[in-house]
């Protein structure tokens, strides 16, 4: 695929000989480098909305119980916030990624008339080939790695291109649930923002389908559609996450993070972090301490 080379060059020539170990800034606006010169340990993150273009290497994502495997010349698409597993399989590993814009798709909508009829919500994680079109976008916007006096005029509108080759591509359906303001995906994205938000506090299924502005049942069926867990798992995931970020910036004190993130029991903070992490809070923190690589989200 000679342009997927091509782009894979661009970013190249632009990093010089340093890779990047994770996320990078934001470069130009929309548009961030991601990579990894070795193969890594499943990592705990949360994926925000997003496409990711992989240009060398392969990687595999899990959402609850599904993974997902993509290489160099394919892209992931995700449609809200996400707590997920990630893990290099094929080293170096180097792809671009660019967040989606829901006010910006749903301007596309408004003036295409590619509003659809409210349909279910899809799972908010996807994966895809990529194509001519896709690649040539992508690679214009790379190309003002090297014009930043360009940039802030003309990322937007290839930013604005992109959102429209997804549009009209493999992904389609969901792409457009992003920008309908008050589909079911939206109702869902609430429920997500509420637990992100309030993850130490206990979570009450009426309370979340308040949130959401759904009956409890259909907050159940289209929060699993979209996320592959339960909003308790989703909640539990979430703690467990912010747990781990504590242990790295507070240390030792096991039971006062285990409150902070809503675990009135150690036992049970333990027992959970161990099952999420592969060990208990403090053999992992010296794990972490040891190799601070292992943290680094990529």
């Amino acid at each position: 695929m000679t342009g997927l080379h091509e782009l894979a060059a661009l970013v190249r020539h632009h990093l010089g000989q340093t890779l990047p170990e994770g996320a990078g800034p934001m470069l130009v606006p929309g548009l961030q480098l991601i990579g990894s010169t070795a193969v890594t340990e499943a990592q705990q993150l949360v994926y925000e909305p997003m496409l990711c273009i992989i240009l060398e290497g392969a990687k595999n994502t899990t959402l609850g119980a599904e993974t997902h495997a993509y290489r160099a010349g394919q892209y992931l698409v995700v449609s809200a916030d996400l707590p997920v597993s990630g893990q290099v399989i094929e080293a170096p590993y180097l792809a671009v990624g660019i967040p989606l814009d829901p006010a910006m798709i749903a301007d596309l909508l408004a003036e295409t008339g590619g509003a659809a009829p409210e349909t279910a919500p899809v799972r908010a994680l996807a994966v895809s080939d990529m194509d001519a079109d896709l690649i040539d976008t992508v690679t214009r916007l790379v190309r003002l790695l090297e014009r930043p006096n360009e940039a802030a005029v003309l990322a937007p509108m290839i930013r604005r291109e992109l959102m429209w080759r997804l549009l009209t591509g493999e992904r389609a359906d969901m792409v457009r649930q992003i920008g309908s303001a008050g589909g079911r995906l939206e109702q869902v994205r609430r429920a997500i923002r509420w637990l992100r938000q309030n993850y130490a506090e206990p979570m009450r299924i009426e309370r979340l389908a308040e949130v959401a502005g759904m009956s409890e049942t259909s907050l159940h069926r289209h929060f699993k559609a979209v996320t592959a867990m339960s909003p308790l798992q989703y909640q539990k995931q979430v703690r467990l996450q912010e747990a781990r970020n504590l242990l790295l910036s507070r240390g030792r004190d096991m039971a006062a993070i285990g409150f902070a993130v809503g675990y009135d029991s150690p036992s049970q903070f333990s027992r959970e972090y161990s099952r999420l992490f592969g060990q208990p809070p403090g053999r992992d923190l010296e794990r972490l301490r040891a190799d601070p690589s292992l943290a680094v989200a990529v």
